[in-house]
Protein backbone atom coordinates (compact mmCIF):
# COMPACT_ATOMS: atom_id res chain seq x y z
CA UNK A 1 0.00 0.00 0.00
CA UNK A 2 1.27 3.44 -0.89
CA UNK A 3 2.17 5.70 2.00
CA UNK A 4 -0.36 8.43 2.55
CA UNK A 5 -3.10 6.63 0.51
CA UNK A 6 -6.00 4.91 2.31
CA UNK A 7 -8.23 2.57 0.23
CA UNK A 8 -11.97 2.61 0.97
CA UNK A 9 -13.78 -0.61 -0.07
CA UNK A 10 -17.40 -1.03 -1.07
CA UNK A 11 -19.35 -1.35 2.15
CA UNK A 12 -22.11 -3.54 0.64
CA UNK A 13 -19.69 -6.22 -0.59
CA UNK A 14 -16.46 -6.30 1.40
CA UNK A 15 -15.09 -9.13 -0.76
CA UNK A 16 -15.56 -7.26 -4.04
CA UNK A 17 -12.14 -5.90 -5.02
CA UNK A 18 -12.99 -5.45 -8.70
CA UNK A 19 -14.82 -2.18 -8.30
CA UNK A 20 -12.94 1.14 -8.35
CA UNK A 21 -11.91 2.37 -4.95
CA UNK A 22 -11.80 5.96 -3.75
CA UNK A 23 -8.65 7.23 -2.16
CA UNK A 24 -8.01 9.95 0.39
CA UNK A 25 -4.61 11.66 0.22
CA UNK A 26 -3.02 12.95 3.38
CA UNK A 27 -1.65 16.48 2.94
CA UNK A 28 1.81 17.10 4.41
CA UNK A 29 2.92 20.61 5.24
CA UNK A 30 6.39 21.30 3.91
CA UNK A 31 8.34 24.00 5.76
CA UNK A 32 10.60 26.21 3.66
CA UNK A 33 12.18 27.87 6.69
CA UNK A 34 15.47 26.85 8.27
CA UNK A 35 15.53 25.94 11.95
CA UNK A 36 18.12 27.94 13.85
CA UNK A 37 19.49 27.95 17.39
CA UNK A 38 20.35 31.44 18.61
CA UNK A 39 23.28 32.08 20.95
CA UNK A 40 23.75 35.29 22.93
CA UNK A 41 26.60 36.42 25.16
CA UNK A 42 26.42 38.99 27.95
CA UNK A 43 29.29 40.61 29.82
CA UNK A 44 29.66 41.09 33.56
CA UNK A 45 31.38 44.43 33.15
CA UNK A 46 29.61 47.58 34.33
CA UNK A 47 26.47 48.27 32.27
CA UNK A 48 26.23 51.35 30.09
CA UNK A 49 23.05 52.61 31.77
CA UNK A 50 22.79 52.95 35.57
CA UNK A 51 20.47 50.48 37.22
CA UNK A 52 20.63 47.93 34.40
CA UNK A 53 21.49 44.43 35.70
CA UNK A 54 24.65 42.76 34.45
CA UNK A 55 24.00 40.99 31.17
CA UNK A 56 20.65 42.71 30.59
CA UNK A 57 21.97 44.48 27.53
CA UNK A 58 23.07 41.12 26.08
CA UNK A 59 19.63 39.63 26.71
CA UNK A 60 17.97 42.57 24.97
CA UNK A 61 20.34 42.12 22.04
CA UNK A 62 19.42 38.42 21.90
CA UNK A 63 15.71 39.35 21.77
CA UNK A 64 16.55 41.64 18.88
CA UNK A 65 18.41 38.79 17.18
CA UNK A 66 15.21 36.74 17.32
CA UNK A 67 13.41 39.42 15.30
CA UNK A 68 16.32 39.64 12.87
CA UNK A 69 16.30 35.87 12.35
CA UNK A 70 12.56 35.88 11.73
CA UNK A 71 13.00 38.70 9.23
CA UNK A 72 15.51 36.47 7.43
CA UNK A 73 12.95 33.66 7.29
CA UNK A 74 14.39 31.44 10.04
CA UNK A 75 12.36 29.25 12.37
CA UNK A 76 13.59 29.79 15.93
CA UNK A 77 14.36 26.38 17.46
CA UNK A 78 15.65 27.76 20.75
CA UNK A 79 18.04 30.17 22.43
CA UNK A 80 21.15 29.85 24.57
CA UNK A 81 22.57 32.68 26.68
CA UNK A 82 25.89 32.90 28.52
CA UNK A 83 27.22 35.52 30.91
CA UNK A 84 31.01 35.89 30.79
CA UNK A 85 33.78 38.07 32.14
CA UNK A 86 35.70 38.16 28.84
CA UNK A 87 35.46 36.58 25.41
CA UNK A 88 37.30 33.34 24.72
CA UNK A 89 39.70 34.20 21.86
CA UNK A 90 39.32 30.79 20.21
CA UNK A 91 35.59 30.04 20.55
CA UNK A 92 34.04 33.16 22.15
CA UNK A 93 32.03 31.06 24.63
CA UNK A 94 34.54 28.38 25.72
CA UNK A 95 34.77 24.66 24.98
CA UNK A 96 32.37 23.61 27.71
CA UNK A 97 29.63 25.91 26.47
CA UNK A 98 30.17 24.64 22.91
CA UNK A 99 29.30 21.12 24.08
CA UNK A 100 26.05 22.47 25.55
CA UNK A 101 25.28 24.39 22.33
CA UNK A 102 25.90 21.25 20.26
CA UNK A 103 23.56 19.24 22.51
CA UNK A 104 20.85 21.91 22.25
CA UNK A 105 21.17 22.05 18.46
CA UNK A 106 20.89 18.26 18.27
CA UNK A 107 17.90 18.15 20.60
CA UNK A 108 16.05 20.87 18.65
CA UNK A 109 17.15 19.48 15.25
CA UNK A 110 18.67 22.83 14.28
CA UNK A 111 21.21 22.65 11.42
CA UNK A 112 22.03 26.36 11.80
CA UNK A 113 23.51 28.24 14.76
CA UNK A 114 23.37 32.05 14.81
CA UNK A 115 25.61 33.98 17.21
CA UNK A 116 24.57 37.41 18.38
CA UNK A 117 28.20 38.57 18.41
CA UNK A 118 30.49 39.27 15.48
CA UNK A 119 32.77 36.24 15.15
CA UNK A 120 36.33 36.31 13.88
CA UNK A 121 37.13 33.88 11.03
CA UNK A 122 39.05 31.65 13.46
CA UNK A 123 36.22 31.61 16.01
CA UNK A 124 33.69 30.75 13.32
CA UNK A 125 35.81 27.81 12.05
CA UNK A 126 36.40 26.47 15.56
CA UNK A 127 32.71 26.65 16.48
CA UNK A 128 31.67 24.88 13.27
CA UNK A 129 34.16 22.07 13.91
CA UNK A 130 33.04 21.64 17.52
CA UNK A 131 29.29 21.74 16.84
CA UNK A 132 29.28 20.13 13.38
CA UNK A 133 26.74 22.75 12.36
CA UNK A 134 26.70 25.70 10.00
CA UNK A 135 27.48 28.85 12.00
CA UNK A 136 26.84 32.48 11.09
CA UNK A 137 27.17 35.64 13.14
CA UNK A 138 25.14 38.82 13.51
CA UNK A 139 26.82 40.61 10.60
CA UNK A 140 26.19 37.75 8.17
CA UNK A 141 22.54 37.60 9.24
CA UNK A 142 22.08 41.35 8.64
CA UNK A 143 23.74 41.00 5.22
CA UNK A 144 21.27 38.23 4.35
CA UNK A 145 18.33 40.47 5.30
CA UNK A 146 19.79 43.33 3.26
CA UNK A 147 20.13 41.00 0.27
CA UNK A 148 16.43 40.11 0.56
CA UNK A 149 15.26 43.73 0.68
CA UNK A 150 17.58 45.46 -1.80
CA UNK A 151 15.52 46.52 -4.81
CA UNK A 152 17.54 49.18 -6.64
CA UNK A 153 20.61 48.37 -8.73
CA UNK A 154 22.84 50.30 -6.35
CA UNK A 155 21.38 48.60 -3.30
CA UNK A 156 22.04 45.17 -4.80
CA UNK A 157 25.61 46.14 -5.68
CA UNK A 158 26.21 47.47 -2.18
CA UNK A 159 24.90 44.27 -0.60
CA UNK A 160 27.13 42.14 -2.80
CA UNK A 161 30.15 44.31 -2.04
CA UNK A 162 29.59 44.01 1.71
CA UNK A 163 29.07 40.25 1.42
CA UNK A 164 32.29 39.75 -0.56
CA UNK A 165 34.33 41.87 1.85
CA UNK A 166 32.90 39.82 4.71
CA UNK A 167 33.57 36.52 2.93
CA UNK A 168 37.15 37.21 1.81
CA UNK A 169 38.95 36.64 5.17
CA UNK A 170 36.72 33.62 5.88
CA UNK A 171 37.73 31.49 2.88
CA UNK A 172 39.40 28.34 4.07
CA UNK A 173 40.03 24.76 3.01
CA UNK A 174 42.10 21.65 3.56
CA UNK A 175 44.28 19.32 1.49
CA UNK A 176 43.54 18.30 -2.08
CA UNK A 177 39.96 19.57 -1.95
CA UNK A 178 41.26 23.13 -2.21
CA UNK A 179 44.08 22.51 -4.73
CA UNK A 180 43.98 23.06 -8.47
CA UNK A 181 47.29 21.23 -9.17
CA UNK A 182 49.15 18.69 -7.14
CA UNK A 183 52.58 20.28 -7.26
CA UNK A 184 55.94 18.47 -7.37
CA UNK A 185 55.29 16.60 -4.16
CA UNK A 186 52.06 15.14 -5.53
CA UNK A 187 50.37 15.64 -2.19
CA UNK A 188 47.93 18.27 -3.34
CA UNK A 189 50.02 21.25 -2.25
CA UNK A 190 50.83 24.38 -4.20
CA UNK A 191 54.32 23.22 -5.10
CA UNK A 192 57.58 22.63 -3.37
CA UNK A 193 61.12 21.37 -3.79
CA UNK A 194 60.12 17.70 -3.88
CA UNK A 195 61.63 15.21 -6.29
CA UNK A 196 58.90 14.79 -8.89
CA UNK A 197 56.87 12.20 -7.00
CA UNK A 198 53.60 13.83 -8.04
CA UNK A 199 50.87 12.11 -9.99
CA UNK A 200 50.97 12.23 -13.79
CA UNK A 201 49.28 15.33 -15.17
CA UNK A 202 49.30 17.29 -11.92
CA UNK A 203 53.01 18.11 -11.54
CA UNK A 204 53.88 21.78 -11.46
CA UNK A 205 53.79 24.77 -9.17
CA UNK A 206 49.98 24.86 -9.20
CA UNK A 207 47.58 27.32 -7.65
CA UNK A 208 45.41 26.49 -4.70
CA UNK A 209 41.69 26.81 -5.24
CA UNK A 210 41.67 28.99 -2.13
CA UNK A 211 44.03 31.44 -3.81
CA UNK A 212 41.99 31.34 -7.02
CA UNK A 213 38.78 32.10 -5.11
CA UNK A 214 40.43 35.01 -3.32
CA UNK A 215 41.72 36.42 -6.59
CA UNK A 216 38.28 36.15 -8.18
CA UNK A 217 36.63 37.82 -5.20
CA UNK A 218 39.11 40.71 -5.32
CA UNK A 219 38.47 41.13 -9.05
CA UNK A 220 34.72 41.11 -8.46
CA UNK A 221 35.10 43.65 -5.63
CA UNK A 222 36.97 46.00 -7.96
CA UNK A 223 34.26 45.68 -10.62
CA UNK A 224 31.48 46.31 -8.10
CA UNK A 225 33.30 49.34 -6.68
CA UNK A 226 33.63 50.73 -10.21
CA UNK A 227 29.92 50.11 -10.90
CA UNK A 228 28.90 51.72 -7.60
CA UNK A 229 31.04 54.76 -8.41
CA UNK A 230 29.27 55.10 -11.77
CA UNK A 231 25.89 54.90 -10.04
CA UNK A 232 27.02 57.48 -7.48
CA UNK A 233 28.02 59.86 -10.27
CA UNK A 234 24.59 59.43 -11.85
CA UNK A 235 22.94 60.10 -8.49
CA UNK A 236 25.11 63.17 -8.01
CA UNK A 237 23.93 64.48 -11.40
CA UNK A 238 20.31 63.88 -10.40
CA UNK A 239 20.90 65.64 -7.09
CA UNK A 240 22.52 68.55 -8.92
CA UNK A 241 19.52 68.78 -11.22
CA UNK A 242 17.24 68.63 -8.18
CA UNK A 243 19.24 71.39 -6.52
CA UNK A 244 18.64 73.75 -9.45
CA UNK A 245 15.31 74.23 -7.71
CA UNK A 246 16.48 74.50 -4.09
CA UNK A 247 14.27 72.49 -1.79
CA UNK A 248 15.29 71.66 1.75
CA UNK A 249 15.49 67.96 2.57
CA UNK A 250 14.17 66.40 5.78
CA UNK A 251 15.54 62.95 6.57
CA UNK A 252 13.88 60.44 8.88
CA UNK A 253 16.35 58.46 10.97
CA UNK A 254 15.93 56.10 13.89
CA UNK A 255 16.35 52.60 15.17
CA UNK A 256 14.99 49.86 12.95
CA UNK A 257 11.27 49.17 13.42
CA UNK A 258 10.68 52.53 15.11
CA UNK A 259 7.85 53.35 12.67
CA UNK A 260 9.73 55.64 10.27
CA UNK A 261 7.97 54.36 7.14
CA UNK A 262 4.56 54.67 8.80
CA UNK A 263 5.40 58.26 9.79
CA UNK A 264 6.71 58.90 6.26
CA UNK A 265 3.35 57.79 4.83
CA UNK A 266 1.41 59.86 7.37
CA UNK A 267 3.36 63.03 6.51
CA UNK A 268 3.62 62.65 2.73
CA UNK A 269 0.50 60.55 2.05
CA UNK A 270 2.74 58.14 0.20
CA UNK A 271 2.33 54.37 0.14
CA UNK A 272 5.81 53.04 0.83
CA UNK A 273 6.19 49.55 2.26
CA UNK A 274 5.36 49.27 5.94
CA UNK A 275 6.38 46.01 7.61
CA UNK A 276 7.08 44.87 11.17
CA UNK A 277 10.14 43.04 9.85
CA UNK A 278 13.49 44.67 10.46
CA UNK A 279 15.17 46.49 7.57
CA UNK A 280 12.00 46.41 5.45
CA UNK A 281 13.12 49.81 4.08
CA UNK A 282 16.56 49.67 2.50
CA UNK A 283 16.61 51.88 -0.58
CA UNK A 284 15.98 55.60 0.05
CA UNK A 285 12.53 56.96 -0.79
CA UNK A 286 11.93 60.69 -1.37
CA UNK A 287 8.60 62.52 -1.61
CA UNK A 288 7.65 66.19 -1.79
CA UNK A 289 5.95 67.72 1.25
CA UNK A 290 4.28 71.10 1.77
CA UNK A 291 4.68 72.68 5.21
CA UNK A 292 2.01 74.84 6.90
CA UNK A 293 3.80 78.04 5.76
CA UNK A 294 3.38 76.80 2.17
CA UNK A 295 7.07 76.01 1.86
CA UNK A 296 7.77 72.91 -0.19
CA UNK A 297 10.43 70.46 1.07
CA UNK A 298 11.62 66.94 0.29
CA UNK A 299 11.05 64.15 2.82
CA UNK A 300 13.44 61.17 2.77
CA UNK A 301 12.85 57.78 4.38
CA UNK A 302 16.08 55.99 5.31
CA UNK A 303 17.27 52.57 6.44
CA UNK A 304 16.84 51.83 10.12
CA UNK A 305 19.89 51.79 12.36
CA UNK A 306 20.78 48.94 14.68
CA UNK A 307 23.25 48.32 17.50
CA UNK A 308 26.70 47.02 16.51
CA UNK A 309 26.07 47.90 12.88
CA UNK A 310 29.42 47.13 11.19
CA UNK A 311 31.26 50.08 9.71
CA UNK A 312 31.54 48.16 6.45
CA UNK A 313 27.77 48.36 6.10
CA UNK A 314 27.79 52.09 6.86
CA UNK A 315 30.37 52.53 4.09
CA UNK A 316 28.50 50.32 1.64
CA UNK A 317 25.08 51.91 2.00
CA UNK A 318 26.01 55.42 1.04
CA UNK A 319 22.84 55.93 -1.03
CA UNK A 320 20.69 56.25 2.07
CA UNK A 321 23.35 57.81 4.25
CA UNK A 322 24.10 60.59 1.75
CA UNK A 323 20.48 61.69 2.06
CA UNK A 324 21.06 62.04 5.81
CA UNK A 325 24.30 63.96 5.28
CA UNK A 326 22.62 66.33 2.79
CA UNK A 327 19.51 66.93 4.91
CA UNK A 328 18.73 70.39 6.22
CA UNK A 329 16.71 68.85 9.08
CA UNK A 330 16.87 65.40 10.68
CA UNK A 331 13.82 63.82 12.33
CA UNK A 332 15.01 61.34 14.94
CA UNK A 333 12.12 58.88 15.35
CA UNK A 334 11.94 56.78 18.55
CA UNK A 335 9.61 53.95 19.49
CA UNK A 336 8.47 55.30 22.85
CA UNK A 337 6.57 52.09 23.59
CA UNK A 338 9.90 50.25 23.86
CA UNK A 339 11.01 50.36 27.51
CA UNK A 340 14.64 50.60 26.37
CA UNK A 341 14.14 53.39 23.83
CA UNK A 342 16.67 55.64 25.61
CA UNK A 343 19.38 53.03 25.05
CA UNK A 344 18.37 52.63 21.39
CA UNK A 345 18.41 56.40 20.94
CA UNK A 346 22.00 56.43 22.14
CA UNK A 347 22.89 53.84 19.46
CA UNK A 348 21.37 56.15 16.83
CA UNK A 349 23.31 59.07 18.28
CA UNK A 350 26.55 57.14 17.92
CA UNK A 351 25.90 56.38 14.26
CA UNK A 352 24.99 60.01 13.56
CA UNK A 353 28.29 61.05 15.12
CA UNK A 354 30.10 58.61 12.83
CA UNK A 355 28.32 60.21 9.87
CA UNK A 356 29.44 63.67 11.02
CA UNK A 357 25.93 65.15 11.25
CA UNK A 358 25.62 65.52 15.04
CA UNK A 359 25.49 69.32 14.65
CA UNK A 360 22.68 69.31 12.06
CA UNK A 361 19.28 70.79 13.09
CA UNK A 362 17.29 67.95 14.60
CA UNK A 363 13.83 67.21 15.93
CA UNK A 364 13.11 64.31 18.27
CA UNK A 365 9.85 62.49 17.48
CA UNK A 366 8.44 60.04 20.04
CA UNK A 367 6.29 57.65 18.00
CA UNK A 368 3.74 54.95 18.95
CA UNK A 369 2.18 56.86 21.86
CA UNK A 370 -1.04 54.97 21.10
CA UNK A 371 0.63 51.88 22.63
CA UNK A 372 1.03 53.60 26.02
CA UNK A 373 -1.35 53.36 28.94
CA UNK A 374 -3.01 56.62 30.09
CA UNK A 375 -0.65 56.75 33.08
CA UNK A 376 2.42 56.25 30.90
CA UNK A 377 1.26 58.89 28.44
CA UNK A 378 0.64 61.39 31.23
CA UNK A 379 4.12 60.78 32.67
CA UNK A 380 5.64 61.15 29.22
CA UNK A 381 3.90 64.48 28.61
CA UNK A 382 5.07 65.76 32.00
CA UNK A 383 8.66 64.80 31.16
CA UNK A 384 8.54 66.00 27.55
CA UNK A 385 10.61 69.05 28.41
CA UNK A 386 13.64 66.85 29.05
CA UNK A 387 15.22 65.21 26.00
CA UNK A 388 17.96 62.58 26.27
CA UNK A 389 19.29 63.39 22.82
CA UNK A 390 19.71 67.13 23.15
CA UNK A 391 17.17 67.85 20.40
CA UNK A 392 14.91 70.20 22.34
CA UNK A 393 11.35 69.39 23.39
CA UNK A 394 10.29 66.17 21.64
CA UNK A 395 7.08 65.84 19.64
CA UNK A 396 4.66 63.08 20.64
CA UNK A 397 2.92 61.36 17.72
CA UNK A 398 1.16 58.20 16.71
CA UNK A 399 1.96 57.75 13.03
CA UNK A 400 -0.44 54.81 12.79
CA UNK A 401 -3.41 56.70 14.24
CA UNK A 402 -2.47 60.13 12.80
CA UNK A 403 -2.25 61.71 16.23
CA UNK A 404 0.13 64.67 16.57
CA UNK A 405 0.93 64.91 12.83
CA UNK A 406 -0.28 68.51 12.52
CA UNK A 407 1.79 69.56 15.54
CA UNK A 408 4.82 67.81 14.04
CA UNK A 409 4.39 69.66 10.74
CA UNK A 410 4.30 72.97 12.58
CA UNK A 411 7.46 72.11 14.51
CA UNK A 412 9.20 71.02 11.29
CA UNK A 413 8.22 74.34 9.71
CA UNK A 414 9.62 76.25 12.67
CA UNK A 415 12.90 74.32 12.92
CA UNK A 416 13.69 74.19 9.18
CA UNK A 417 16.32 76.77 8.09
CA UNK A 418 14.54 79.99 7.22
CA UNK A 419 13.58 80.58 3.60
CA UNK A 420 11.07 83.43 3.86
CA UNK A 421 8.08 83.51 1.55
CA UNK A 422 7.69 86.67 -0.54
CA UNK A 423 4.66 87.98 -2.41
CA UNK A 424 5.26 89.14 -5.98
CA UNK A 425 3.16 90.64 -8.76
CA UNK A 426 4.78 89.63 -12.04
CA UNK A 427 4.10 89.63 -15.78
CA UNK A 428 5.66 86.65 -17.54
CA UNK A 429 5.78 85.84 -21.27
CA UNK A 430 3.72 82.77 -22.09
CA UNK A 431 6.86 81.26 -23.60
CA UNK A 432 8.35 80.95 -20.10
CA UNK A 433 6.47 77.73 -19.51
CA UNK A 434 9.08 76.19 -17.19
CA UNK A 435 9.11 79.26 -14.91
CA UNK A 436 5.31 79.30 -14.77
CA UNK A 437 5.24 75.60 -13.90
CA UNK A 438 7.78 76.06 -11.11
CA UNK A 439 5.83 78.95 -9.61
CA UNK A 440 2.70 76.78 -9.49
CA UNK A 441 4.62 73.77 -8.13
CA UNK A 442 6.79 75.49 -5.51
CA UNK A 443 4.67 78.49 -4.55
CA UNK A 444 1.05 79.51 -4.29
CA UNK A 445 -0.66 81.50 -7.03
CA UNK A 446 -3.13 84.01 -5.55
CA UNK A 447 -4.39 85.42 -8.84
CA UNK A 448 -3.65 84.91 -12.53
CA UNK A 449 -4.94 86.31 -15.81
CA UNK A 450 -3.87 86.36 -19.44
CA UNK A 451 -2.58 89.70 -20.78
CA UNK A 452 -1.88 89.48 -24.53
CA UNK A 453 1.02 87.02 -24.86
CA UNK A 454 1.82 87.32 -21.16
CA UNK A 455 0.55 85.90 -17.88
CA UNK A 456 0.01 88.26 -14.94
CA UNK A 457 0.42 86.56 -11.57
CA UNK A 458 0.14 87.45 -7.90
CA UNK A 459 2.05 84.67 -6.18
CA UNK A 460 3.70 83.71 -2.91
CA UNK A 461 7.03 81.93 -3.45
CA UNK A 462 10.09 81.18 -1.27
CA UNK A 463 12.74 83.90 -1.52
CA UNK A 464 15.37 81.44 -2.76
CA UNK A 465 13.09 80.35 -5.62
CA UNK A 466 12.30 83.96 -6.54
CA UNK A 467 16.01 84.75 -6.64
CA UNK A 468 16.98 81.69 -8.69
CA UNK A 469 14.17 82.25 -11.23
CA UNK A 470 14.90 86.01 -11.31
CA UNK A 471 11.24 86.82 -10.80
CA UNK A 472 12.05 90.41 -9.80
CA UNK A 473 12.96 91.01 -13.45
CA UNK A 474 9.28 90.49 -14.29
CA UNK A 475 7.86 92.47 -11.34
CA UNK A 476 5.13 95.00 -12.09
CA UNK A 477 3.18 97.59 -10.15
CA UNK A 478 3.50 97.35 -6.37
CA UNK A 479 5.48 94.33 -5.29
CA UNK A 480 5.31 93.66 -1.57
CA UNK A 481 7.75 91.46 0.26
CA UNK A 482 6.71 89.87 3.47
CA UNK A 483 7.64 86.81 5.44
CA UNK A 484 4.87 84.45 6.32
CA UNK A 485 4.95 82.99 9.80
Amino acid sequence: MLSGVSPVRNASNPQDDSRPISVKKTQHQVSTTERALLVGVGWKRAPRFPGMPAGEQGRESLSELIELARSAGAEIAGTVFQLRDTADPATLVGRGKLDEIRAEATAHKAPLIIFDSNLSPMQQRNIEEATERRVIDRTQLILDIFARHARSREGQLQVELAQLNYMLPRLTGKGTAMSRLGGKSGGGGAGGAGGGAGRIGVRGPGEKKLETDRRRIRERVRKIQSSIEDVRKQRALRREARNTVPLGTIALVGYTNAGKSTLFNALSRAEVLVSPKMFATLDPTIRALRLPSNRRVLLSDTVGFIRDLPKGLLTAFRATLEEVQEAALILHVSDVSNPHHDELDEEVEQILRELGVEGRPRLHVLNKIDSLTPEERKALINNAGRSACGEGVPVLVSALMGEGIDALLRRMDAVMPTDPVVTLSIRLPMAEGRTLALIHALGRVLHSEVDDAHMRLDAEVPASIAKRLRLTDYAVEETSRRSLS
